[in-house]
Formats: C-alpha cells, structure tokens, sequence
C-alpha cells in the first residue's frame, strides 16, 4: 500500500456489558456486504458514533484539546516526510518493508526524533517478524518466499518488538493516553499471504471479539467496510 492517512473510527459506547458479535451473512463477500449495508445505512447507523469533519493540519488547536496525527504505509521511506504539529502520533503499521530488524532500528531512531508527546505503533501486513506464527511456518518451507526474512535467526525476531523503545506498540492490547482508550490490532483479511492474514469470518471475527467495550480510539491496519479499499477479485473470497 501507499503512504497514506489510515482511517480512525472513534466510538464510545453507553453500556460496560461485553458485547459479542457473529459472523455476518456477508462476511465472504465484501462487495455484497458494502452494498447491502449502504442500502440499508440508516437502519443500522449505531446510535452512539457520530460522524466527525476532518481538521486541516495547520489548523490552530483550540486550548485544552488533544491533538492526533495518523499515518500508515511508511515502508521505511520516512526522510522526506514533513510531518505535522500535535500531541499524539498514531501509526497504523506497515512501517518496514519486511520487518527486518534493522528496518526496526531505523524506524525507531526517526520516531526518537520527533516532538510528539506520545506515539502508539501497530505492526501492518509487511511487519512479517511481528508475526511470530507466520515466521514460525516460512522458516519450515522449503522455498523462500521472502527470502532475506526466511533466513534470519530465531533469536534475531522474537523479541522484535522491544526494539520499539520510542514508542508504544499495540498488539491486541489498549493504552489510555490522555484519558483517552487507545485499541490496536494488526489483523486483516487475507491478502496474498503477508504477516497478519486471516481468513474472513471467524478467524478475524475471534480478533475483532478481543476489542473491549468503551474504547475511543481503535486503531487497524485495514479500513472498515466501504471504505473504497480495491483489491483483486480472487483476494476478496479468500
């Protein structure tokens, strides 16, 4: 994917109860999901998320609020980016090219150098080594699909991870920043079988079941439905 702004849905709900959902009717069928839904949008509108207009970045920021700055799709190409004022930096993964350790390092070294209070990482697709499951499966084929990531040293990416010191990085798991519930998850429906690929329905609807109640920030390398995202026909039923 291209450097471009990922997509945040913010939402608080009323009620504390665990709220669990099923697979939906759809779920295989991304097209005819989105169809059926824009049909029916404002019957199933949820009544506690409100739409919001975007801020432009050189905007003012009025006293007393928290600013968020979100970006995705880096692939280790940070020199040129001029990146806008605010209190907390959001990345929404894919940072690396393979997630190779020193892609990490460096990664690391340009979040150090930026002013923002706080920064909140998740891992995309291309973060192969944050995926310990998948590298545990390339390591064991015969041939490399990733040639340069098949070959490194177990011990090289297990704790990948803690190579993100200048940032907090979110694997399934939440931080509050400023009063604020902050949710990250790297899953995604399969796609040409990159790091955090699951099949769609129950497999990523077990991820999704993970999210807690009460969050106001969720943070995923995917969009939500409708959101315009083309992919090949083939990709879509997998």
């Amino acid at each position: 994917m291209a450097f471009a702004q990922s997509h945040i849905m913010a939402a608080r709900r009323h009620q504390h109860s665990r709220l669990i959902i099923e697979v939906d009717e759809y779920s295989s069928n991304p097209t005819q999901a989105f169809t059926f839904y824009n049909i029916n949008q404002g019957r199933f509108q949820p009544p506690h998320v409100q739409m919001v207009d975007p801020v432009p970045h050189d905007a003012p920021k009025p006293p007393g609020y928290t600013r968020f700055v979100c970006i995705s799709d880096t692939h280790s190409r940070t020199d040129p980016i001029q990146m806008p004022y605010g209190d907390v930096l959001i990345h929404a993964g894919d940072f690396t090219e393979l997630g190779l350790p020193s892609e990490v390092k460096k990664f690391n070294e340009w979040l150090g150098s930026l002013p923002y209070e706080y920064k909140i990482v998740i891992a995309g697709n291309h973060e192969l080594t944050f995926d310990q499951e998948f590298m545990a499966d390339l390591i064991k084929q015969d041939f490399y699909y990733f040639p340069s990531v098949s070959k490194l040293k177990p011990e090289s990416y297990e704790n990948v991870q803690s190579l993100l010191t200048n940032c907090i990085y979110l694997q399934d798991s939440e931080v509050t920043v400023r009063g604020f519930r902050i949710y990250g998850s790297p899953w995604q429906p399969w796609f040409y079988g990159w790091g955090f690929n699951l099949p769609r329905g129950q497999a990523l609807l077990e991820k999704w079941n993970l999210i807690p109640d009460g969050i106001d920030i969720l943070i995923t390398h995917g969009p939500p439905l409708g959101k315009k995202v083309l992919v090949p026909l083939a990709v879509n039923f997998k």
